[in-house]
């Protein structure tokens, strides 16, 4: 195919594929439907620049087929050179000026919103009744410590809806990045002392889909985690369920109560904590069975969670519990009908009536 129709119908090729690409994805995963003020600033500010864009590539675009129309070669004219502009005051003026303006105007709000999305000072000063979420980024999940409330959580992390949820952050092994697309900005988790602030608000209730942004191992493609934004009422009974945790109760089947067991005599209580623990090295399960995910990827069920439980590296690779049991001669491998019942048992820990569901 050669010529302009080769290269035409390559163009439309291509922009039909990017039409359909942009019809992609989840939208409580987008930037471009905000439903949170950190998004909304963004949002904003990104409007503000693709309207700048667009002006600026209007204008050139005209004065472009302007010259290039009136000042084309014309029959008897093929000598004829248009009056030259070079050293006119007044263009360079206009072209020195307006790029100025364009950019003020961009970058006044810039900054401005800048400082507003780091002002965390109402949690550092505790002048108001503000609430702290410790966040700790590791491979491949997510632990939040809620203070002075005594609750632990992974993966899911539940706020309130009409205010701001402080969080103070840092990484546990490697660089990680925070971010909730549709409800704010992403933020750095950094390894050590070093701790980065950011807060969420979240308009209305749902469930928000959030990404590690910082490129951090095999799995960092996989390192997904939920926020819940649930009315301001149930976030308390939800919080006051969370702190009154009973970790001795007793599964009410069979296969449930073998499967605590199971979690105790194979170890795996070594690694995850049930309850306010903060000395876990695996991700908190004490509400495991109303996350929405299983490792932020796979739908919450049975047969998902037999699969992760037998399989983790094919699931996750990279992931810390890789190796952890049945990689010698000492560990065996989870059977069947003992992944089963480790799974009924984790399944059924859901301490509280305050679920994704109620934010949906």
């Amino acid at each position: 195919m050669k010529g302009w129709m080769g290269k035409s119908r390559i163009l439309l090729l291509f922009s039909s594929l990017m039409l359909f690409l942009a019809g992609c994805g989840d939208p409580q995963l987008s930037a471009l439907q905000p439903k949170g003020e950190g998004a909304d600033v963004i949002y904003d500010l990104m409007m503000l620049s693709v309207i700048i864009m667009v002006f600026v590539g209007v204008v050139v675009m005209a004065i472009y087929f302007f010259v290039l129309i009136r000042f084309r070669q014309k029959k008897d004219h093929e000598d004829y050179i248009p009056k030259q502009v070079e050293g006119n005051k007044f263009l360079e003026l206009l072209w020195t000026v307006v790029p100025i303006i364009l950019l003020v105007v961009l970058a006044v709000p810039t900054v401005q919103k800048t400082f507003m999305l780091a002002d965390t000072t109402p949690a550092e000063d505790k002048k108001e009744d503000a609430i702290t979420i410790e966040v700790t980024g590791k491979q491949y999940w997510w632990h939040y410590n809620y203070k002075g409330q005594e609750v632990q959580t992974s993966q899911d992390l539940y706020i309130p809806t009409g205010e701001r949820v402080y969080l103070k952050l840092t990484a546990g092994d490697v660089i990680h990045s925070f971010w909730v697309p549709s409800v704010s900005g992403k933020m750095d988790t950094n390894p050590g002392k070093n701790e980065n602030e950011m807060f969420l608000h979240a308009y209305e209730e749902g469930v928000y889909y959030g990404k590690c942004a910082e490129f951090c191992g095999p799995s960092h493609s996989l390192m997904d985690f939920k926020v819940i934004a649930v009315s301001p009422e149930e976030f308390d009974q939800w919080a006051e369920d969370m702190k009154n945790v009973n970790t001795d109760a007793t599964p009410e089947s069979q296969s449930a109560q073998e499967g605590k067991e199971l979690f105790k005599n194979k170890n795996c209580i070594a690694c995850h904590a049930i309850g306010s623990s903060p000395a876990a090295v695996g991700p908190n399960l004490t509400a495991f069975g109303d996350r929405v995910q299983i490792a932020g990827i796979l739908d919450n069920n049975k047969e998902n969670l037999i699969q992760w439980l037998q399989h983790p590296e094919e699931v996750k690779p990279g992931n810390k519990m890789t190796g952890k049991y049945g990689n010698t001669e000492a560990e065996v491998p989870l059977t069947d009908d003992e992944a089963s019942k480790i799974a009924d048992y984790l399944l059924q820990l859901k301490p509280s009536e305050i679920t994704p569901e109620d934010a949906q």
